[in-house]
């Protein structure tokens, strides 16, 4: 899969809600009965984070849900994406982009959502056909205003912004030409999850749904 088709296949998950849910998962217990209120909410694209142990054993669980479409997060290397794919992850993000990962990717026919932060690192990923991009950590290093900015001189990349966006700034970047969707964790509040209150998580996947883009 070359990468100008990994982004054909990385706008078609983005136009499916105007929010990715970015979570980590701490306990395998949560992770059939979170990806089952979050695609009752209408969030079914699900960004699983391989920061914690039991990371694959819950994109496993969670690809088995109707509706949902799961992929690896933080995927930083060839056996992590290959980890993640053989899991059941139907798409991979990364922080950043390197030529190892670039390489896996096509060689796992794995559609991949490469991290950028400057014009530099866009349009090197851009002269590979990547034409879909993740902007990470948006919030500290500029937010919409800073995306908007890149926008300007590099209209033909289309961006999923993600790192500590709120649901009072999912907007500010969803108004933007050259945004799809954000990545966000507030849907999925930990506390939420420790007291198994899925209709609270329903509840605030229904709201980031219906965001307006």
């Amino acid at each position: 899969m070359t990468p100008a088709e990994q982004s054909q296949h990385a706008i078609a998950l983005c136009q499916m809600a105007p929010v990715i849910p970015v979570l980590v998962i701490e306990d395998i217990a949560h992770a059939l009965p979170l990806a089952q209120a979050l695609v009752a909410g209408g969030l079914p694209v699900l960004e699983i984070t391989l920061r914690t142990e039991c990371a694959l054993d819950a994109i496993a669980a969670m690809a088995g849900v109707e509706g949902a479409v799961v992929g690896a997060g933080t995927v930083l290397s060839a056996a992590q994406m290959e980890a993640a794919k053989a899991a059941g992850a139907r798409f991979a993000v990364s922080p950043g982009a390197t030529p190892a990962l670039i390489d896996a990717a096509r060689v796992n026919d794995m559609p991949l959502l490469p991290g950028a932060q400057t014009c530099s690192e866009v349009m090197v990923l851009l002269e590979q056909g990547y034409t879909v991009q993740k902007f990470f950590p948006a919030e500290s290093i500029g937010g919409a205003g800073a995306l908007k900015s890149i926008g300007g001189p590099l209209p033909q990349v289309t961006f999923c912004p993600t790192g500590g966006i709120s649901v009072s700034r999912a907007p500010d970047y969803l108004a933007l030409p050259n945004v799809a969707c954000v990545g966000g964790s507030w849907v999925a509040p930990k506390d939420a999850m420790i007291k198994g209150d899925w209709q609270a998580i329903t509840d605030l996947a229904r709201a980031a749904s219906q965001l307006p883009r």
